[in-house]
């Protein structure tokens, strides 16, 4: 009876924290439309939401509705998704992979991406080509991954081949970004590139946002779908397949739709670290392991990080911070405490 209650209150706990992140996603939506280099007042926005409701005809084609339709709406909903994104393809990503240091780049989808975008800025592409190279890229590059892993992994363990292939083919195409640099004209292509590499939603395309929303809502239901094979494959896969999981199946399935939601994603923003790695941590310390909870924890953290992340990047200064900047310098503290949290327990242990 104690540890049916015990299990009980932590369920009770974990669906709070989910409800509680979901309150501060919406909080943060709402104050995200009020901020920025012309300011809205909670009384204008909710006066404006009010009649777009009631009498959507009766909205005037003025400044303030030009700033909310066209300018906040589309970057406030793709930092959400791109957070959310990221985060939840880390955590799957975690799971399958049985290590917590992986994040959603471990295959090379993010550096493929850059790659891509890259060749689209030296060849003169519009903002939607260079997306559409982006995304092609993330994707032969985790191909790239997975081909090298089929010809290898049916004589070595198949997790530590699907990694170092991951890190091969990552540093390949490393390289391919640093002679893109050196071949772009210093002056326009090159600035370009490396902002473009430092993750930004500047030059956020309504057109691509169409096509990147239904794709990363596919992916994230699909990893919904089957986040209980996910707490079942953290076990390894010895005990994942006498359970009777076809791991084959299950691996391929979740990397297709992480791959898929992180190459959408840094194809309309850039690369942006660290949120796929420290915010399923973050959401493992509030709900424990467990992927009914933890996933769509990740997901409202997720998004909720990179909005705060992107409201301060366009309101600190007077010229916008590019995110990667403002992830990384986040980041790398907050992992830094988590292993001196792990050395400690250690320590006790």
């Amino acid at each position: 009876m104690e540890e049916k209650q015990i299990i009980n209150n932590d369920n009770r706990n974990s669906f709070s924290h989910i409800k509680i992140w979901a309150f501060v996603l919406f909080l943060m939506i709402i104050i995200s439309f009020c901020l920025g280099r012309y300011p809205i007042s909670l009384n204008q926005l909710f006066e404006w939401l009010y009649m777009a409701i009631s009498d959507w005809s009766s909205i005037k084609d003025d400044g303030l509705t030009h700033v909310i339709c066209h300018i906040r709406f589309p970057r406030i909903l793709t930092a959400v998704i791109t957070g959310a994104a990221l985060a939840a393809a880390g955590a799957a990503y975690q799971g399958i992979f049985c290590n917590p240091m992986v994040s959603p780049d471990i295959l090379g989808a993010s550096t493929g991406a850059g790659f891509g975008a890259a060749i689209g800025i030296l060849f003169s592409l519009s903002f939607f080509g260079i997306q559409v190279t982006a995304f092609l890229f993330g994707l032969v590059a985790v191909s790239l991954s997975l081909f090298i892993t089929a010809s290898v992994g049916r004589v070595y363990n198949v997790i530590l081949v699907l990694v170092l292939a991951g890190m091969i083919v990552s540093s390949m195409f490393g390289s391919f970004i640093s002679v893109a640099k050196y071949l772009a004209d210093p002056y326009s292509q090159l600035p370009e590139i490396t902002f473009w590499l430092m993750g930004s939603l500047t030059s956020i395309d309504t057109d691509a946002i169409k096509i990147a929303v239904p794709i990363v809502l596919s992916g994230l239901i699909l990893l919904y779908l089957i986040r209980w094979r996910i707490n079942i494959m953290t076990f390894g896969d010895e005990e994942a397949k006498a359970l009777g999981v076809n791991t084959k199946a299950v691996r391929l399935i979740v990397i297709t739709a992480a791959t898929l939601i992180t190459s959408t994603v840094v194809s309309i923003c850039g690369q942006i670290a660290w949120i796929g790695l420290i915010i399923p941590h973050f959401a493992r310390m509030l709900t424990g392991p467990d992927y009914n909870r933890l996933l769509p924890l990740s997901i409202l953290i997720g998004g909720t990080y990179l909005l705060v992340v992107d409201n301060i990047a366009r309101t600190a200064m007077r010229t916008e911070i590019p995110l990667g900047i403002i992830t990384s310098l986040i980041g790398a503290p907050f992992f830094i405490y988590l292993l001196l949290r792990l050395g400690k327990r250690k320590n006790i242990q």
